[in-house]
């Protein structure tokens, strides 16, 4: 009898804990170095996992480096090797908290709340205190998307005299999730 109730209580456990999770596996992120009169330096990556606790705002995402797609192969060939160097720093990650965050407040309108957490990308962690996002709630679908600029100094991303006007040190990157319940 013992053994039937701990496996009761083991599996609504399990049932109440799995329901504040929101997950997706097919987030888009977006980043672009363009600078006005050269080639853009854009690429998307749509194949990023991220979770949210709906319990109390808890947020991750993880991108790997070698997803993302470049117009040029030779520019996505460049970005792998000369500055993402993805072999040695396959994992770029988010991990944050979205401010006030409370999932009664959201409904199929966006709303507006802001996201402080770390980003570490080339081997560097970041904090980030004021990243601005969009929330809604639809159907048990969560939708979170935003923007930030990242500056590549400040993740040790070393850019050639060669190319350096032809690259923005300003990195804009945007991502967009649509995390559904678990």
């Amino acid at each position: 009898m013992k053994h039937i109730l701990f496996l009761i209580t083991l599996f609504i456990g399990l049932g109440l804990t799995a329901q504040s999770k929101y997950l997706t596996k097919k987030g888009a992120v977006t980043f672009e170095a363009s600078v006005p009169s050269f080639e853009e330096v854009k690429a998307s990556h749509s194949a990023v996992t991220a979770i949210a606790n709906s319990e109390n705002g808890e947020f991750a995402a993880l991108v790997l480096v070698k997803g993302f797609r470049f117009k040029n192969a030779l520019m996505e060939e460049h970005f792998n090797e000369n500055y993402a160097e993805s072999d040695t720093y396959p994992k770029a990650t988010f991990k944050g908290k979205i401010t006030d965050f409370s999932l009664e407040k959201l409904s199929a309108n966006k709303q507006s709340f802001t996201v402080k957490g770390q980003l570490t990308f080339h081997g560097v962690t970041k904090q980030l205190d004021d990243v601005k996002v969009q929330l809604s709630l639809n159907e048990d679908v969560i939708t979170i998307s935003g923007s930030f600029l990242a500056n590549a100094s400040d993740f040790n991303i070393k850019i050639p005299k060669v190319v350096k006007n032809k690259i923005a040190n300003d990195i804009e990157v945007t991502f967009d999730f649509r995390l559904k319940k678990k």
